[in-house]
Formats: structure tokens, C-alpha cells, sequence
């Protein structure tokens, strides 16, 4: 067996792990730890916004936790898009058909999901979503997307040296 597959399924699987611990240590967070990481971020995003920051206080905390809705959820998105790249750039190291790669790309990344949501119903003032499965499932679609996408472009780059 080529070592240097072997090397980058190791290097694959350890990072998918530590992504895996990630996502869990974001769930773990009771809701009062979630919701001021969040407003946290969306604080640091919208300072700048002078159209933001002069509203009356009412109006601005509406607008700010609109904002603060969208960037978590852009966030649980975001992370399982590179769910989807991690798992579908191991299952590439593997001889075989695209269908089956994808397959268990999405059926990992979605299972992880579930599993993620029910976890967060064990913990205090945090809500499991099917709507963040299905944000997240859209993720991990769009990480496979994207290997197969660059693999087939390293492939054109290869067959283009060749000739």
C-alpha cells in the first residue's frame, strides 16, 4: 500500500476528529455561553456599520439579533461545509465509485448532524433544530461539491501536461 495515501488518510482522519471535538465543544456550550459567543461575533461584525450603531437602542438590538440569527446559522453551515470536504477528500483516497464516496461523505456528515442536534437537547437552554440538520446537510453537499469539483480540476491540469 502507498505510504503516502496512508499519510494523508491519517492527516484526513485526525483533522475530521478534531473538527468532530469542535462541533461538540460548540454544543456543549449551555445557551447563555452560545448566545454571548454569538452576539459577540455579531458585535465585531456590525461596529462599523454606522447605520446599525445609530439606531435607537430598541430598533438596534432587534436588527442585531436578526444578524446574529443569520450568522449562526451561517455558521452551522460553514462547518459542515468543511465536514463534507474532509470526509469526501478521504473517501477520494479510497478505490471507489464517486456515487459510493458521496454517499458516505453525506451519510456521515448528516449522521454527525442528527447526532449533534440530539446532543444539544441535553444541554441547558439549547434547542435541537431539524432546520440546522437540514442547514447542515446543505453543508456537507456543498463540501463534496467543491472536492469534486477541485479534483476534477487537478485531473484536466494533469491530462492537459500529458498532451
Amino acid at each position: 500500500m502507498n505510504i503516502k495515501i496512508n499519510i494523508l488518510r491519517a492527516i484526513l482522519i485526525i483533522l475530521l476528529i478534531m473538527l468532530f471535538m469542535t462541533i461538540f465543544n460548540f454544543s456543549s456550550q449551555d445557551g447563555e455561553e452560545s448566545g454571548s459567543l454569538s452576539r459577540e461575533v455579531t458585535n465585531r461584525v456590525t461596529k462599523d456599520i454606522k447605520s446599525i450603531q445609530e439606531l435607537e437602542k430598541n430598533k438596534k438590538e432587534k436588527v442585531l439579533g436578526e444578524i446574529e440569527h443569520v450568522i449562526r446559522k451561517i455558521a452551522h453551515f460553514s462547518i459542515y461545509t468543511l465536514v463534507g470536504i474532509l470526509m469526501m477528500s478521504l473517501m477520494s483516497t479510497y478505490d471507489l465509485k464517486q456515487i459510493k464516496r458521496v454517499g458516505i461523505s453525506f451519510g456521515v456528515g448528516v449522521l454527525y448532524a442528527i447526532s449533534d442536534e440530539i446532543h444539544q437537547s441535553f444541554t441547558p437552554d439549547r434547542t435541537p433544530l431539524v432546520s440546522d440538520v437540514c442547514i447542515d446537510s446543505c453543508g456537507v453537499i456543498v463540501g463534496i461539491i467543491i472536492v469534486i469539483i477541485l479534483l476534477k480540476l487537478v485531473q484536466k491540469i494533469k491530462n492537459d501536461k500529458l498532451t
